[in-house]
């Protein structure tokens, strides 16, 4: 008799839970624009630091946007209910979305106050256990795994690692806390201490190259704005790009681009 092995079904309730966060992130944005609560543009200009990026960074916001509905709809599909990879992340993919979605509705309505940090570092926190997830995994991702889910996931990581670095630090000025006179060097050591995060993150996650290209993003942001501004900060950035590079060759090293790309 021929054993064959078989995988637990995803339950209706968690696909459908994944879907649905993924949209409310986006409706939750969008309440500005219905006249509900303060875009949250204003609300961080309100509280703009030498290493809040310049506002043309947060166009990536419509990419990774649209990379979670089309997660969303890929973990949905009947194919894909037993996927062991999406097992293991639909939970923390849909923890992650809700994140968002309540990042958003509160920082519209009382700014980037205290609570908006500890909700981005929860939301970041749901994003890191699915890049470990990406680092560990030893079977061959199949093409819609690495572009439906890796891809989207692994920018979207990047993108909160840069974003909680920024918010923590315009939470302490929206309670007056600016460093005076010392602001340029604490902003420029807090920019280091994100490009030392993302090198071991990338040095130990096989250099997922999608993870370095939206982390230097990022950094090319804050070049723009506070790098323009304070050259403790440009300085900062430029070192914090070779250590995101740097984190990127070592990791690639054992994994190589085909792990990421295919081919």
């Amino acid at each position: 008799m021929k054993s064959s092995e078989t995988r637990p079904s995803a339950s209706p309730a968690l696909v459908g839970t994944v879907i649905v966060a993924a949209l409310l992130q986006i409706v939750t944005t969008s309440l500005p624009a219905l006249g509900i609560g303060d875009p949250i543009g204003s609300q961080s200009d309100a509280v703009r630091t030498l290493i809040t990026p310049a506002g043309w960074a947060f166009s990536i916001w419509g990419p990774l946007f649209a990379g979670t509905i089309a997660f969303s709809i890929y973990q949905a599909r009947p194919g894909q209910r037993t996927n062991r990879l999406l097992a293991h992340i639909r939970m923390p993919a849909a923890g992650a979305f809700l994140g968002n979605a309540l990042w958003a509705l509160y920082t519209q309505f009382s700014g980037l106050a205290v609570f908006s940090a500890a909700i981005i570092v929860l939301t970041l926190s749901c994003l890191a256990a699915i890049y470990r997830v990406f680092a560990r995994w030893e079977p061959r991702f199949s093409a819609g795994e690495r572009w439906l889910a890796v891809l989207p996931l692994s920018a979207l990581a990047a993108w909160l690692t840069a974003a909680t670095i920024v918010n923590i630090a315009a939470t302490l000025l929206f309670y007056g806390v600016d460093g005076g006179e010392a602001a340029p060097l604490i902003s420029a050591l807090v920019v280091l201490t994100g490009g030392i995060i993302a090198c071991l993150a990338l040095a130990r996650g096989r250099g997922n190259p999608l993870y370095a290209i939206v982390f230097l993003w990022a950094l090319s942001a804050i070049y723009a704005a506070g790098g323009q501004r304070a050259e403790p900060v440009a300085l900062a950035t430029g070192v914090a790009a070779l250590l995101v590079i740097a984190g990127a060759s070592i990791g690639l090293r054992s994994a190589g681009l085909k792990r990421w790309f295919g081919g």
